[in-house]
C-alpha cells in the first residue's frame, strides 16, 4: 500500500470515530406532568381542596367513556350560569373562555384555570369583569357528577367553555 492511502484511510478512519462519540448533555432534572394540561396543586389554589386518589390517578375527561354529565343535566348548568352572570357589553368581547378544573371523589371542584381565546383560537385576554364573574360562578357550583371506576369514586378533569359575544354567554359546551 502507498503511503497516499494509508494516509486516506486514517482520516477517514478519524472522522468516522470521531463523528461518532456521543456528547453527554446534562439536563436539570425537572419533574413534568405525566399528561399535557395536568394541574398541580400552586398558590392561587384552595389548599382545603384534596384530590382522593393522588395526583397521578386524575382521570382526563377523555377517559371516562361517557359525555360530559351534570348533576340535574345540562340545564341546571345553564340556568346558574344564566341566572347569575351578569353581561359585559364592552366592544371586542368575543371569544372563548375555557375554565378546567378537578372534580374529585367527593364531587367538589378545584385547581381552576382559565385559557381565553378569540373565535379563531389565538390568544386573547377578555376583560377580567368577564373572566372573574365566570370564575366566581364556576366555583360557586356546590356539587359535580361522582364517577365510579371498579365501583371506587374518582377524581377527574373537567371543563367548561364559554362562547361571549359583545361580553355575553351564547353557549356553554360540552
Amino acid at each position: 500500500m502507498n503511503i497516499k492511502k494509508i494516509l486516506n484511510l486514517s482520516l477517514i478512519f478519524t472522522c468516522l470515530v470521531t463523528s461518532c462519540q456521543i456528547e453527554k448533555k446534562v439536563f436539570p432534572s425537572k419533574q413534568y406532568s405525566r399528561h399535557i394540561g395536568d394541574s398541580e396543586q400552586n398558590n392561587e389554589d384552595d389548599f382545603n381542596f384534596k384530590v382522593c386518589n393522588g395526583n397521578e390517578n386524575i382521570y382526563q375527561y377523555f377517559n371516562l367513556q361517557k359525555g360530559p354529565e351534570y348533576l340535574g343535566e345540562k340545564c341546571s348548568i345553564l340556568k346558574v350560569f344564566n341566572d347569575q352572570y351578569k353581561p359585559i357589553r364592552a366592544i371586542s368581547q368575543d371569544g372563548l373562555i375555557r375554565i378546567r378544573f378537578v372534580v374529585n371523589c367527593e364531587g367538589k371542584a378545584g385547581r381552576f384555570r382559565v385559557l381565553q381565546s378569540d373565535n379563531y383560537l389565538n390568544e386573547f385576554k377578555f376583560n377580567k369583569k368577564v373572566v372573574n364573574q365566570l370564575l366566581e360562578i364556576t366555583k360557586s357550583v356546590k356539587f359535580w357528577e361522582i364517577y365510579y371506576f371498579r365501583e371506587n369514586p374518582i377524581d377527574y378533569y373537567f371543563y367548561l367553555i364559554f362562547k361571549i359575544e359583545d361580553g355575553q354567554i351564547k353557549e356553554i359546551l360540552p
